[in-house]
């Protein structure tokens, strides 16, 4: 062979290559995304023009097990649920880039995904099918637009491993709807927002190991987060911004509501942290953090821990019942109507470190009474609270009918009538605090208030004005009065 001859030859090799890309290129459609090549809706016939029924053409693709379905850019209508069943289908992720909408013209979710887990998270009991063909279902990179009265978005039961990552969901009924059983979840990166009823509903589910990560969960009339009866472990939210999740006419719900009432186990182990979280005090018994725990066979659960977040807006920015185990701490409050804390029918609760303020620049000299009650509770820490500006309240802090109490180091100023009121009480301390009131009309305020009760004691503590404690209630020594 010549040296002339070796380019001839390779011109004819790869002459068939450089037609095809020149095809392919020039193409006004190009059938495949160019990122990854793999088939998509369209190939089976979906139109994306968000006029035609593209329904069937969308289940086309998840039934033909081809694993990553993907939505191109365009509008996709469909009129009944797409179907995941994964048992069937194999591993399957429903994919976009983000220029793609499903619109749900028909009543339920978009999207429901169908596993057959009935194991826990531990290893041993995740059968072998459930990782050869279920585990890991991805919905990821596209938007669901409801547009019928019954639309929803995700819906998943008997999953292992579900991901619902960078999806907004709008104007559904239930933005992402866990029912039954699930197990390892991770939410994050999402928009739900202004949906009929709430952004993510743990429905009366058996779920352990779910993680929320920075997504907005915002506007949904029905509550942000719900959890509502189920045995739910391992909820961990985290890095939200959570806001306006309840209608003004609606019934009440919270930006976070846990109830367990009604379920076998109830939710406990949950985490709360780094979250913005706050609005609508105009909403009936509106609250930012709602946990309502059981007491079923004479146990209590709960280890909740709420940190580092900031809350604002409502009637009542935590609200904590019939839970054991309570953490608060690293906190900022201000704008609650009626309370910035409310625990109820609570042992072990520990409250730490926070900010419980009243700041002119949001207008709330009005509007809040911005409140701290415990009701009923036993076994209670309280440290380094720093209280400023209660109105029209019994007392900035007022513990209420509880038992064994423990208030230390706290700050509390400038508030209506009392500091601290300890009411039918026991064996409770109040120590090393400084309590005051500088207002011109503090009128006739009192740093720390004790009626009924019996073995309590006030030591240590820096007041304005001395104690008015009732005969019998506490012993007082080492405190002092700085007017």
């Amino acid at each position: 062979m010549t040296r002339r001859t070796i380019p001839i030859a390779l011109a004819l090799i790869l002459l068939p290559a450089a037609i095809a890309v020149v095809h392919v290129t020039g193409a006004a459609e190009p059938p495949t995304p160019k990122r990854t090549g793999l088939p998509t809706v369209r190939d089976f016939g979906a139109v994306g023009d968000g006029e035609a029924d593209d329904t069937a053409a969308v289940q086309r693709a998840v039934n033909a097990r081809i694993g990553d379905v993907v939505l191109p850019r365009g509008v996709y209508r469909i009129t009944r649920p797409i179907v995941i069943e994964l048992d069937k289908v194999g591993w399957t992720s429903v994919v976009g880039c983000g220029t793609a909408r499903l619109v749900m013209a028909g009543p339920g979710p978009a999207l429901r995904f169908v596993g057959t887990h009935a194991g826990t998270a531990s290893p041993q009991t995740v059968k072998p099918d459930v990782w050869e063909r279920q585990r890991t279902p991805l919905a990821d990179g596209f938007e669901i637009v409801g547009a019928h009265p019954e639309a929803c978005g995700i819906e998943a039961a008997g999953t292992m491993q579900l991901t619902v990552s960078r999806v907004t969901i709008r104007h559904t009924l239930h933005a992402i709807h866990l029912v039954r059983r699930n197990r390892n979840v991770v939410v994050a990166e999402c928009h739900l927002y202004e949906n009929r009823g709430v952004g993510l509903y743990l429905d009366d589910v058996n779920l352990h190991q779910i993680n929320v990560a920075a997504s907005h969960i915002s506007y949904n009339a029905g509550g942000g987060i719900v959890v509502r009866a189920g045995n739910v472990r391992n909820l961990q939210v985290s890095g939200c911004d959570i806001e306006g999740n309840m209608a003004a006419d609606g019934p009440p719900t919270a930006n976070i509501l846990i109830d367990s009432t009604g379920g076998d186990a109830g939710t406990a182990e949950v985490a709360i942290v780094g979250c913005t979280i706050q609005h609508t005090a105009g909403a009936p018994d509106s609250a930012n953090v709602r946990y309502i725990g059981t007491d079923r066979a004479g146990r209590a659960f709960g280890h909740v821990t709420i940190a580092d977040n900031v809350l604002s807006d409502v009637q009542t920015n935590v609200h904590i019942q019939k839970a054991r185990g309570v953490a608060i701490t690293g906190n900022t409050f201000w704008k609650g109507v009626r309370h910035n804390l409310l625990v109820e029918d609570s042992t072990n609760v520990v409250v730490g470190p926070n900010a419980f303020d009243r700041n002119p620049a949001y207008r709330d000299e009005k509007s809040a009474d911005a409140a701290l009650l415990l009701r009923r509770c036993r076994d209670a820490t309280l440290t380094g609270l720093h209280v400023n500006g209660v109105r029209r309240a019994a007392a900035a802090l007022a513990i209420e009918a509880c038992r064994r109490i423990n208030i230390t180091n706290c700050t509390i100023l400038d508030s209506d009538a009392a500091g601290i009121l300890l009411e039918d009480t026991d064996h409770s301390r109040i120590s090393d605090c400084l309590i005051r009131n500088d207002r011109d009309d503090a009128g006739d305020w009192v740093p720390i208030r004790i009626s009924g009760g019996r073995g309590n004691m006030v030591a240590d503590c820096l007041l304005d004005r001395p104690p008015a404690i009732a005969d019998g209630t506490a012993q007082a020594r080492g405190n002092v009065v700085a007017e």
